[in-house]
């Protein structure tokens, strides 16, 4: 089987899979992005299709006070006696860990049930008797503890496992029982270019720990012609046939000085057992293109167009708000999504009329008819590309002088400027917003006319590098009266995008 790297393009970072008979489920982290924790599936471990989210309610996921970044840090999922379990951090003050279980993972998620243990990148564990242990990484340590699932009670006194082959900041915590050992397998280095995937294994869970003699499993560091940086942060799991795999984020750096700003992406790894330790991918590295076991479905070609018309009851899944949405500030009626335009603006960190999905190729057409006449100069509604609230390019309709007028706007940091205006008659229009691996081009059409761009914007000033922290770019519609009270809303058509 011959498949093509990354097999969930686009801000996916920190994947965690697990497998219940021929099915496989994917999680990833949404940090500050609502609804949280994005459910995939997947038959063959390369064709994911997204089938819900595990916290899609105010009640499971409060980011009120969240900053940039904040909110769900990485997620583990796993399956035990026909249950689900997800558990996860949530990085807003008076968060902390949890987890929420579901015996169906493409419908509704409990309640979170707390626990009392301060870290981040939360692991469960059940061992062959089915007593089930929660590790994390607290204060670069990894302390394991026994749990009460019912009710999330630490039943024990932390146990300290391996802390990794040296490299700083150990994380990400994942323990395994393969055969007659226990493997715990971290990340080390930071999520960055520097990344990597260490593991040691033990005869009993407690130890001792044997480092694997090839640590790093997984890295690319100091490989700076590789098209694919900083791998790391890696689950394994095994397919109905015996094969093993691993899931990691990695990201795909572009230009000079390279820089990223898709995010961190979800990559696959075949895995090879050799004298009781994993052989990750090409001997520790992940390629674009990767042969893998048989035995699996064969993979299928992806599709790269999508069309939203906006006429169900609720939106795909693959749409998200920043933070969690005021009341009202949205709605879906008249075959159409429809935004108020509130107070909070696209610098601010919550309460924005803001809806919006991945951007997962570096070329791309998006656009998205909108119908929307601004009472005033504070009013303004179109699409934004969006890395955050200080970092992000916009086409928008608003008011200039009396006249309808459409602008284009860059910030950039603390600069922030108007680069195109021009008036436009009043009535329906449709934004375009086109993409490649230098720059994004931003312009409109006027029914079936072709696009008129009025204006660029570098990728460069949206990555990671530049004004980013973990998280990746976002394509999105939204109205805002800028500070100001209003009673106007923005009615959006459709939105399409083709890769």
């Amino acid at each position: 089987m011959s498949y093509r790297n990354p097999v969930i393009p686009g801000f996916h970072p920190d994947p965690s899979v697990c497998r219940v008979g021929e099915d496989f489920y994917l999680v990833t982290s949404s940090f500050e992005y609502f609804p949280g924790v994005p459910v995939y599936h997947s038959r063959n471990l390369v064709n994911w299709t997204q089938i819900g989210h595990c916290l899609t309610r105010p009640s499971q996921l409060p980011l009120a006070g969240v900053g940039i970044s904040g909110g769900i840090f990485a997620p583990t999922i796993r399956h035990r006696q026909g249950r689900f379990y997800m558990v996860t951090t949530n990085m807003v003050k008076g968060g902390g860990n949890f987890y929420v279980w579901t015996d169906d993972p493409r419908g509704e998620w409990s309640e979170p049930i707390a626990v009392d243990q301060r870290g981040i990148d939360p692991d469960l564990f059940w061992d062959d008797d089915g007593t089930a242990y929660f590790t994390c990484t607290n204060r670069w340590k990894i302390p394991m503890r026994e749990i009460d699932l019912a009710t999330g009670a630490l039943l024990s006194e932390p146990t300290f496992l391996w802390n990794g082959a040296g490299g700083h900041y150990p994380e990400a915590p994942h323990i395994y029982k393969i055969g007659d050992y226990y493997y715990v397998m971290i990340a080390e280095g930071g999520t960055d270019y520097g990344h990597c995937e260490t593991l040691a294994r033990a005869r009993h869970l407690n130890g001792p720990w044997e480092r694997c003699p090839h640590n790093p499993i997984l890295t690319h560091r100091s490989k700076n012609d590789y098209p694919i940086q900083a791998t790391g942060h890696a689950d394994l799991v095994e397919d109905p046939q015996g094969n093993w795999w691993m899931v990691c984020l990695g990201i795909r750096p572009k230009g000079f000085h390279a820089c990223h700003f898709l995010g961190r992406e979800t990559f696959l790894a075949p895995v090879r057992w050799v004298d009781g330790w994993p052989v990750v991918g090409n001997n520790g590295e992940i390629a674009l293109e990767m042969e893998g076991p048989d035995g699996l479905p064969p993979v299928a070609p992806q599709s790269l167009s999508t069309r939203d018309d906006f006429d169900g009851e609720t939106l795909p899944v693959h749409w998200n708000f920043r933070c969690n949405p005021a009341e009202g500030s949205w709605s879906l009626s008249d075959s159409q999504l429809k935004l108020r335009c509130d107070e909070a603006g696209l610098n601010t960190m919550e309460g924005q009329s803001w809806a919006g999905r991945r951007q997962q190729h570096f070329n791309f057409r998006a656009t998205a008819r909108i119908d929307f006449t601004p009472c005033n100069e504070h009013e303004e509604a179109g699409l934004t590309v969006f890395q955050n609230i200080h970092h992000h390019y916009e086409i928008a309709l608003t008011e200039r002088e009396g006249e309808r007028t459409l602008i284009v706007r860059r910030t950039i940091g603390t600069l922030s400027a108007e680069v195109a205006s021009m008036p436009v008659p009043r009535g329906p229009l449709t934004l375009v917003m086109e993409g490649n691996e230098a720059d994004y081009r931003l312009g409109y059409a006027m029914d079936d006319a072709a696009p008129v761009m009025l204006a660029r914007g570098e990728t460069r000033y949206l990555s990671t590098e530049v004004g980013g922290r973990f998280t990746g770019v976002y394509l999105a519609m939204y109205a805002t009266a800028n500070g100001q009270a209003s009673g106007n809303s923005a009615g959006f058509d459709w939105f399409t995008y083709d890769a």
